[in-house]
């Protein structure tokens, strides 16, 4: 290989798409199993590459120089081949320097919590001690080694004001799970996630839903990818290439997710949308009889409000996977939060208000099939929509002025992992 990024699992990896926008060299996503890691350092067979976990560190004795920072982290995630001598650097500390900086994070002066014992936590160490943190901790499940364990940070240091997530916990495609309980840390004022897959992970959704300042690793990862590529080609780009890059690869993964009362146009506002961005269109319900084989009305029969529940959200666990999508959900998805904090893993949720006058009732929605039962699903839900939803979308009678809005909320308002 030319130029690559290697690693024990690298399935979810951006990294690829990233230096291909960069750069014009060809870049492969390697995947080694630690048994032939040594053979493959030995050999040398490559210009340059990135390292992730779990090598950053076990590939330091194969280096012939380290740079001083990755020197004093020990970890390296870039190496880069000079005439068969292996030089390595460090350029998560730049990234996860810069990604604290985006979020408009002040570390200076806090007690900070690093969750992981790997080389990105040794990484993340050093740049809160660069920003000046007042205290800084590393944990992991056994401590020991300078370490403390999960029950001492909960128990000892709960007045941490800073954590910084470097665990793969609650990546793709284990989502939905976070390393620690962050009601446990009442004077959080942030929380940074390594995590880049999906973008916001479940510490981060649960840190913004507390109104605590949260950002998730894209931005890290892409940031530390341009100054890679500078080693790699020993060449200069320019800063205002991360954000570029970054909104752009932003574009492309995040997902719109419609909620709202039955009838209020999530399906024929999301296809419009979905055809403008050139996203897919997806719509839960449709998703929900396919996977059952039968109607939703025959499921309700069959199975009770409980089991339909259950179907739904099982299906939308699964469509919180995808990426670069626009989700229309069934109207009574809100009602388990479960199904929002995944959504909102990789999706920015829009409500579709529209007045109850407004909306129709039909025979195949058998919680609103009359205007009863829609006035009562309406009163019940309503508020829920609206805590559930990152933007509002007053709907109107004229449907291009829905579409517009919608559009106008996905393309000016995809920073979800910058602060609101």
């Amino acid at each position: 290989m030319q130029y690559g990024c290697i690693g024990e699992k690298l399935g979810h990896s951006f990294s690829k798409i990233i230096h291909n926008e960069l750069k014009d060299y060809e870049y492969e996503l390697k995947e080694i199993p630690k048994a032939e890691l040594k053979d493959f350092m030995i050999k040398k067979d490559f210009n340059a590459i990135n390292v992730t976990i779990p090598y950053k560190q076990d590939v330091i004795p194969y280096l012939s120089e380290i740079s001083e920072t990755a020197s004093k982290i020990g970890a390296v995630n870039t190496i880069v081949n000079k005439d068969g001598k292996l030089y390595g650097y460090n350029t998560d500390f730049s990234g996860m320097k810069a990604l604290i900086e985006f979020a408009g994070i002040t570390v200076n002066g806090k007690k900070v919590l690093i969750l992981g014992s790997g080389g990105t936590s040794k990484t993340a160490y050093a740049v809160a001690e660069s920003l000046s943190a007042k205290e800084i901790y590393r944990v992991s499940r056994s401590g020991g080694e300078g370490l403390i364990t999960y029950v001492q940070a909960e128990n000892e240091h709960n007045d941490a004001e800073i954590i910084i997530n470097t665990t793969p916990c609650g990546m793709y495609p284990n989502i939905g799970k976070s390393a620690v309980d962050i009601s446990k840390f009442p004077r959080l004022s942030g929380v940074v996630d390594a995590v880049y897959n999906p973008l916001n992970s479940q510490l981060v959704v649960e840190a913004k839903e507390k109104g605590i300042a949260a950002v998730g690793g894209l931005y890290m990862l892409v940031a530390q990818a341009v100054f890679a590529a500078e080693k790699f080609t020993d060449s200069s780009i320019p800063v205002s290439e991360i954000e570029r890059v970054y909104n752009k690869l932003l574009n492309e993964k995040l997902n719109l997710v419609l909620i709202g009362m039955p009838g209020c146009g999530k399906s024929t506002i999301g296809r419009a949308v979905a055809e403008a961005t050139g996203k897919v269109f997806i719509d839960s319900d449709e998703e929900i009889v396919k996977k059952e084989g039968i109607s939703i009305p025959e499921i309700f029969a069959r199975d009770g409000e409980t089991g339909f529940r259950k179907i739904e959200s099982d299906v939308i666990a699964e469509l919180s996977l995808r990426q670069g999508a626009v989700i229309a959900t069934g109207g009574g998805a809100v009602l388990n939060k479960r199904n929002i904090e995944l959504l909102k893993g990789n999706g920015k949720v829009l409500f579709i208000d529209r007045p109850i006058e407004q909306l129709v009732t039909t025979d195949d929605r058998p919680l609103s099939s009359n205007r009863e039962l829609l006035q009562k699903r309406y009163d019940e839900r309503y508020d829920i929509y609206c805590s559930s939803a990152d933007v509002k979308l007053n709907a109107v009678e004229d449907l291009d002025t829905n579409i517009k809005k919608a559009i106008e909320v996905f393309l000016n308002e995809n920073s979800c992992n910058k602060r609101t």
